[in-house]
């Protein structure tokens, strides 16, 4: 009975015959017929068959759907187009006039949602609206009143044509054997409008490909016309030929923008920079900073600060890129600010160039930066920490010498690194350096250093000349532990004398003398005139230190030295062998004596 509806079809069959060559014939009616109820026939595929009817011909479905009988009954073509859309492409062609042929019916039955849908799909297959199809439906929206959806159209037509005329330019462009003559003659014979959106179109496919985009910017050039914006043409272009293998072309591009008073857009600015640097095209970089300084609008403050992080970061340092990119962004009407070489320095130090800080704030300078007094310590506190001290003591000296003070503790700093390193005579020459510059201030933190450095490299007796030579010519007062330091390491390599003259020095500068190491030293081990030495450094003659005394002949008894005692107090003042606190120190040392004795005898 199904095979009987679909060869029936009374005299409608005659407006098939000469589009379709099958067996038989199957009207539109027919179809409309099978595809009347909202739920299609359970297998219409093989009565379609049965009837002889081959769907997979590319003509047969534009046929049908073109059909008056079928056409007529929208319903029905549409749940025809949508179940040949779900058979394999084997079994139904949809091919592009298919969907046309759709669409002419969905925008002539008003159904948007369904025009549009046709179009989605159409899009994502590579077909465009023909114009036959876009007149039609044009027509149709226009006449339901839905304006919208007749724009839509339009733009959606224009769309197409303009992807289409841009695929035909890069296929042109892709061609392998042709040389660029042939591929501009080419291009000019395609008679395609020249356009801003043409040229967005084709570079979104060759911007990657910088000879095949310099070629069509060459046929652009030939041909566009007064209406196209120039400046998003050689921003275009800018961007596809930034980078390494064109770089003349590029550079081409900036020469021709400049001449025609064009500006580069920041985003394509950004775009070549990062990549510049990316492949160390450090100066390029800068050769297109300086274009960008030449536009109405300035720079940020960001935009400079990141190349010259990149400059000091990337490859070998070069100083006179450090000059021109400050020169530029100072003639270009802006102030170089302190925060700037905050942030090269922190980018020295990320790479381990700190030492080249003063060279790299002396480039600063001589491309307009005005340095003060911090930024002079920060850059040679920089080199300090990087152990750059020879480089790092010559700049203080050229910076103060031309009128900055940068005071003691940046000196100070510089002394403790030499102290510290191998070269502690520099420290010491650094210290009188520091000494005729600083007026004495803030002397005590740099001098500790420099006696402990002495010390450990030269000894102790080696620290004290140099102590002293400054206490006494150079009134140079050292901290109270910088004396304490000294006395224990002079007394440790057996040089009582001398740290009996550290406890005068002590003593003048109005410290309590440090005497406990010399009276531990001379109770275990010293002489009747090692203590006489101690007792003349910390007393005048006419008013012996009584105290001293005291705690001396206490610390010889202790040790059991009572023979050394007896003959210190013998050679002692008369004031202090009648002294009460002496005199009771021996009475009973004397009383002691039998009860030991007894005690050894026992």
């Amino acid at each position: 009975m199904l095979r009987a509806a679909l060869t029936s079809g009374g005299g409608r069959g005659r407006h098939l015959p000469a589009l379709l060559p099958h067996h038989r014939l199957l009207s539109g009616s027919s179809i409309a017929a099978l595809f009347s109820q909202p739920s299609p026939p359970a297998d219409p595929s093989a009565a379609i068959q049965s009837a002889g009817v081959d769907l997979s011909h590319a003509d047969t479905i534009p046929a049908l759907l073109l059909d008056p009988d079928l056409a007529g009954n929208y319903p029905a073509a549409s749940r025809f187009f949508s179940w040949a859309a779900s058979l394999p492409a084997s079994a139904a062609a949809l091919n592009s006039k298919s969907f046309n042929s759709m669409l002419q019916l969905a925008a002539a039955n008003g159904d948007a949602d369904r025009f549009w849908s046709l179009v989605a799909s159409m899009r994502s297959k590579g077909y465009g609206i023909s114009k036959p199809a876009f007149r039609a439906a044009s027509e149709s929206f226009r006449a339901k009143d839905m304006a919208r959806d007749a724009d839509l159209l339009q733009e959606a037509y224009a769309a197409h044509a303009r992807n289409a005329a841009a695929a035909e330019v890069c296929k042109v462009l892709r061609a392998q054997d042709k040389d660029e003559s042939s591929k501009l003659t080419m291009l000019s014979e395609l008679g395609v409008e020249v356009t801003d959106e043409l040229v967005a179109l084709v570079m979104e496919k060759v911007g990657q490909l910088p000879r095949q985009a310099m070629v069509f910017f060459r046929w652009v050039e030939q041909l566009a016309g007064a209406g196209i914006s120039w400046g998003k043409v050689y921003n275009a272009m800018a961007r596809a030929l930034g980078r390494e293998d064109c770089i003349e072309e590029f550079r081409e591009v900036l020469r021709k923008m400049r001449g025609k008073g064009l500006q580069m857009d920041r985003d394509v600015y950004v775009t070549v920079t990062h990549r510049f640097l990316k492949r160390k095209m450090v100066e390029d970089a800068v050769d297109l900073f300086r274009f960008m300084t030449g536009r109405p609008e300035k720079l940020s403050t960001e935009d400079f600060v990141f190349l010259l992080k990149k400059v000091v970061l990337t490859g070998d340092l070069d100083l006179k890129l450090v000059t021109r990119v400050v020169r530029y962004y100072r003639n270009a009407g802006n102030e170089v600010k302190a925060s700037a070489f905050d942030a090269v320095l922190k980018s020295l130090r990320s790479v381990g160039r700190l030492g080249a800080s003063g060279r790299v704030l002396r480039a600063m300078e001589e491309g307009g930066f005005a340095p003060d007094c911090a930024d002079h310590k920060k850059a040679v506190l920089a080199m300090c920490n990087a152990a750059n001290l020879e480089e790092a003591h010559k700049y203080l000296a050229n910076v103060e010498e031309s009128g900055y003070k940068l005071g003691p503790k940046i000196w100070s700093c510089l002394v403790q690194k030499y102290s510290l390193g191998e070269n502690v005579d520099k420290a010491v020459s650094c210290f009188h350096e520091m000494f005729e510059r600083s007026d004495n201030e803030d002397m005590g933190s740099a001098l500790e250093v420099l006696v402990s450095g002495l010390y450990k490299k030269k000894g102790a007796k080696e620290a004290f000349k140099v102590l002293k030579n400054l206490v006494s010519e150079k009134a140079v007062v050292p901290w109270q532990t910088t004396y304490k330091y000294l006395i224990h390491k002079l007394i440790r390599q057996g040089y009582q004398k001398e740290a009996f003259e550290v406890l005068s020095l002590m003593k003048s500068n109005g410290f309590p003398p440090f005497i406990d190491p010399c009276i531990a030293q001379i109770s275990k081990s010293g002489t009747v005139d090692d203590a006489l030495g101690l007792l003349n450094a910390m007393s005048s003659k006419a008013f012996p230190s009584r105290t001293v005394y005291v705690h001396l002949f206490q610390a010889l008894f202790k040790e059991g030295r009572h023979e050394v005692a007896q003959q210190l107090l013998s050679q002692s003042p008369a004031s202090i062998q009648n002294h009460a606190d002496v005199c009771d120190i021996f009475d009973r040392m004397k009383l002691e004596e039998p009860a030991a004795a007894a005690l050894a005898d026992g």
